[in-house]
């Protein structure tokens, strides 16, 4: 990761080793806060973000489901604000491929109470390049954790809040130091759900598959691209439950996210997926995204606000 020079918080831009926050913020020490990973590429436009539109109004949701009071500094944020904060982080900034907008508590708070603390809004944009690093590129390698996706009673799942993410990452610390690049998480139920920081797909007689949204995933925005760009590339796709045997034994995985963008996975608890080598369908569909995101497709131009 490269540091940016400005990151916007509660309304201004500040330098990046000026951006500070109390070591008893609520958010901090209880994990209340929302937040938001967005890719921004390099088009015959200029710099445009992916998604935005998708991306702020899930922040949006996120603050609501919280309960946070979006009064900062005496002014109302709401959805459009937010989308134009974002894009003046990005102006702000020479070189940048990623956005974390977070909506956090920030109240010198000892209790876990959080009604009446108050909130802060930060933007932060870095150089990310490569999220599972340059090994990936050859194919991802995964383990299934030991640690399962917390469900729908236990949090939010369908939000990005940010203490959710603790069991993310213990799944991800193992992962590494079992040498693999990534985590895949089982549900509750034992079915697949996700891995750290991505939803999973894959093909498998003819057809691609994904975990519905009601094994605990989060929605995620690359995957419903996706979705749609399979889809419309001919491909038949299917929400359902999906069992760990299942996944070892596909033709064909891939991760999707905004981190990750399109990640094809070789193998999977020391077995190799398919032929253990990059599949076609996989690479089609990278390729595919590669073109949406770079705005060389014209049918998929809304998905790209330029900055």
């Amino acid at each position: 990761m490269e540091k940016s020079e400005f990151i916007w918080l509660d309304g201004r831009l500040v330098r990046w080793e000026d951006a500070k926050v109390h070591v008893l913020a609520h958010g901090l020490n209880y994990g209340t806060g929302v937040f938001e990973g967005i890719r921004v590429y390099d088009t015959p436009k200029g710099k445009a973000i992916f998604r935005l539109k998708d991306h702020v109004k899930r922040l949006m949701d996120g603050v609501k489901v919280m309960g946070f009071d979006m009064t900062i500094n005496g002014k109302k944020y709401g959805y459009e604000e937010a989308f134009e904060a974002i894009k003046e982080t990005v102006r702000a900034n020479k070189n940048v491929d990623y956005i974390k907008p977070c909506v956090f508590l920030c109240g010198e708070e000892t209790g876990l109470n959080p009604i009446g603390v108050p909130t802060s809004f930060a933007i932060t944009s870095v150089y990310m390049g490569n999220y599972l690093g340059k090994g990936a590129d050859a194919g991802a390698k995964l383990i299934t954790s030991t640690w399962h996706r917390p469900d729908n009673l236990c949090s939010p799942a369908g939000a990005k809040v940010n203490g959710a993410y603790v069991t993310s990452c213990l799944a991800k610390r193992e992962a590494i130091l079992r040498g693999a690049n990534e985590a895949v998480m089982l549900n509750a139920n034992g079915y697949v759900a996700e891995c750290t920081g991505e939803n999973i797909f894959m093909y498998k007689r003819g057809k691609i598959y994904t975990p519905l949204p009601s094994n605990s995933i989060l929605e995620g925005i690359t995957r419903n691209s996706i979705i749609q760009v399979a889809r419309d590339m001919g491909y038949e796709v299917i929400e359902t439950d999906i069992s760990r045997t299942e996944l070892l034994t596909a033709d064909e995985v891939w991760m999707t996210g905004t981190a990750a963008e399109i990640a094809p996975v070789t193998m999977i608890d020391e077995r190799p997926i398919g032929t253990g080598e990059i599949g076609p369908v996989a690479s089609a569909l990278k390729s595919r995204f590669h073109d949406i995101v770079t705005g060389k497709v014209p049918e998929y131009a809304d998905w790209i606000d330029c900055v």
